[in-house]
């Protein structure tokens, strides 16, 4: 466990090397100043590089291999089948249909829905689009439209592996109810609804999806973990935006009912 917690931290600090080495060289060279609480900078690097070589291990011991696991659970025979599993189990050529791994979406919909809610990133970002707006966007209702969003995006990936579907059809289709819409969603909120889908994937997110993913396409007859293990991310990304600028429209709709409806009191009180 020490050699590869050495290893890995020995590891992190090379990849994170030339990220220092540039902001150092911009600092002193190009701007020619000093680093103000350079205390302060210092000892928040090292607790990077140590946050970093942790959860990589992390990674490696818990969340690659939980997700694997949990994928070759839920697309087990004999937890599919039930009674029917003896069949299968006698050599019996038994097809599954995909309505039968409902598990596996339920799975995937969970997992989806609860590593967003504690994604970082997005956690960052809801707090900072609460504060420029005044109070106007929740931190919680962004962070729960994009979670539905992944939630969604999950299911139906996982959907995707079991029919053996192409990524494509879904990706076109993602994007033209993205494209339609981002002609009729509020203006302010189409940058940070594009924003929403790169902040879902990151660092508690990736790994259990991409795991699930993987597991999955192994497990399930007949797939390839290199051609359909992949593209949950992908999924995980698009939908997001979907959700969050259809949070937005809602929003601004209720939000006009809302002053029409105070219009109209208004104006039967005057009468």
């Amino acid at each position: 466990m020490i050699e590869t917690l050495l290893s890995t931290l020995f590891s992190t600090i090379r990849d994170v090397f030339p990220i220092i080495a540039l902001l150092l060289f911009f600092q002193f060279v190009i701007l020619r100043k000093q680093i103000p609480n350079i205390k302060r900078v210092g000892i928040g690097f090292l607790y990077v590089i140590a946050g970093l070589a942790l959860f990589l291990i992390g990674l490696e011991k818990a969340l690659f291999p939980l997700g694997e696991i949990m994928a070759q659970q839920l697309t087990d025979p004999a937890f599919i089948l039930g009674e029917d599993a003896s069949l299968a189990s006698a050599g019996e050529t038994v097809q599954i249909h995909w309505t039968k791994y409902y598990w596996v979406y339920i799975f995937g919909a969970a997992i989806g829905f609860s590593t967003t809610i504690a994604e970082p990133s997005l956690i960052a970002v809801a707090m900072k689009a609460n504060e420029l707006s005044a109070g106007a966007l929740s931190t919680w209702g962004l962070r729960i439209a994009v979670a539905i969003g992944v939630a969604a995006s999950i299911a139906l990936g996982s959907f995707r592996i079991v029919t053996g579907t192409p990524l494509y059809l879904y990706m076109m289709a993602g994007y033209l109810i993205v494209i339609i819409q981002t002609m009729f969603a509020p203006k302010l909120l189409v940058p940070l609804a594009y924003d929403s889908g790169g902040v879902t994937t990151s660092t508690v997110t990736v790994p259990l999806v991409a795991a699930l993913g993987l597991g999955l396409a192994s497990t399930v007859p007949g797939r390839s973990p290199l051609i359909d293990g992949f593209g949950l991310i992908a999924l995980a990304s698009l939908f997001p935006m979907i959700t969050v600028m259809a949070y937005a429209q809602i929003s601004e709709w209720r939000s006009k009912k809302s002053k029409k409806a105070l219009k109209n009191s208004e104006d039967k009180n005057g009468l």
